[in-house]
């Protein structure tokens, strides 16, 4: 048995964990999959998004249903949808993600 006066052998930073960035739910990699396969989300983002998919085969699987769909339908020229849909898709899309 230790004595709790005595000073413990292990110093209290190596009893405290390091923080680690806060890990992802299937919910926000829906949110990220996007600028995931354009290249452009941040660095860390992609770390944190990369870790989620070691653990979760669903939201793997949902990534490559993503890719597939992609390439399926192509790309669609901004030139092909009229300007005034365009712009209500827009604004569509920046209130459903809140902004």
């Amino acid at each position: 048995m230790t004595d709790p006066a005595q000073p413990s052998a292990v110093p209290p930073s190596a009893l405290v964990p390091e923080p680690r960035p806060d890990p992802l739910r299937c919910r926000e990699v829906v949110e990220l999959v996007t600028d995931y396969l354009e290249g452009a989300l941040a660095p860390e983002d992609a770390v944190r998004l990369e870790a989620h998919f070691a653990q979760c085969d669903p939201c793997v699987r949902y990534v490559e249903q993503v890719r597939q769909t992609i390439r399926a339908a192509g790309v669609v020229e901004t030139e092909a949808v009229p300007p005034d849909v365009l712009d209500r898709l827009l604004v569509a899309y920046r209130e459903l993600r809140g902004g």
